[in-house]
């Protein structure tokens, strides 16, 4: 049972009544007000704790006319199919606020499809993210698939696998892949890939209609070094060699072109193809990872991507 009281169980309720009846219905707060029975500072107060108390999740449905001229210079550039650019904080240029609801509501386009879909993910904290902006939803009809494994070499599971979570919350039949984001050796992984349970997955990902993944940049933040899967030293060789990102634990350079490594070698995520038929989107930003997505355009893995106006207009000086 919850370890919350009563009168806080009931104060969220009144506050999910009172979110709803404002974004949803759009009743003023005055209206507000004399439907709960409850003063105009109550109303007030309650609307607040909606949104703080994440019971409500607010998307701003605006064609903003200098994300929209980034968006079309992007596709244009670099030859990809979709592109949403989203408003940047002008206080926090880098931050990935804004991300997530872009990512859902494209994610949800597929969802609601009475057609069977298979949609493969990656993992990360902007696909975390994006799963957790998703409605509830019944999507009994759909398959969600990893693209790579979730564990680190000790055996530690990812923070930030989604596969579990987006499942759960819409639903709908999913397909985790329990085994290291990198293995120790390339006989090794390609022994555990033979497993039937793991290659059907694989297959499956492979088959995906559509595609969801994140991008990681190269250094002392870099994803792949920060969660475990790749030592300093490995990090620091890979740098060497010219990578600058990464995208399912695959590295490459500034041009996209994989980086012939000992780590490429035992990567044990499904490798995304040249010139996808089907959508491949990738979800990311930040000036630390302009370089990544830069290179993640130019191997011509993805083709569609969502980032902010502040990141797309540094991807775009940087030609």
């Amino acid at each position: 049972m919850s370890s919350m009281s009563k009168n806080e169980l009931r104060r969220l309720d009144d506050a999910a009544r009172a979110g709803w009846l404002y974004y949803v219905a759009g009743n003023t707060q005055d209206d507000i007000a004399k439907k709960m029975g409850v003063s105009r500072q109550s109303a007030q107060r309650l609307v607040a704790l909606a949104i703080n108390s994440g019971l409500i999740k607010v998307r701003v449905d605006h064609p903003i006319a200098q994300c929209m001229e980034l968006s079309l210079r992007i596709k244009e550039q670099f030859g990809i199919d979709y592109c949403d650019v989203v408003p940047s904080d002008p206080s926090d240029p880098s931050s990935t606020i804004g991300l997530a609801q872009a990512a859902a509501t494209e994610l949800e386009r597929y969802l609601k499809l009475k057609e069977n879909q298979t949609i493969a993910l990656g993992t990360g904290r902007a696909l975390r993210a994006c799963i957790e902006e998703l409605q509830p939803m019944n999507c009994q009809q759909h398959k969600i698939v990893s693209m790579l494994g979730n564990m680190a070499s000790d055996g530690s599971a990812s923070a930030y696998g989604v596969v579990d979570q987006m499942g759960d919350k819409i639903h709908a039949k999913h397909y985790p892949m329990s085994i290291p984001v990198i293995f120790p050796s390339s006989d090794e992984m390609h022994s555990i890939h033979s497993q039937p349970h793991v290659k059907y997955t694989i297959e499956l990902a492979k088959k995906a209609d559509a595609i969801f993944v994140g991008v990681g940049n190269l250094g002392d933040k870099s994803p792949l070094f920060i969660d475990g899967f790749i030592s300093k030293e490995e990090m620091h060789a890979l740098e060497k060699q010219g990578a600058v990102g990464e995208m399912l634990s695959w590295v490459y350079d500034k041009n996209g072109n994989l980086i012939e490594n000992g780590i490429n070698a035992r990567v044990a995520s499904v490798p995304l193809d040249k010139t996808p038929t089907k959508p491949v989107y990738a979800i990311a930003a930040g000036e630390n990872k302009v370089q990544a997505i830069k290179g993640a355009l130019l191997s011509e893995r993805i083709n569609g991507l969502i980032t902010n106006e502040y990141t797309a207009e540094l991807l775009l000086a940087s030609l």
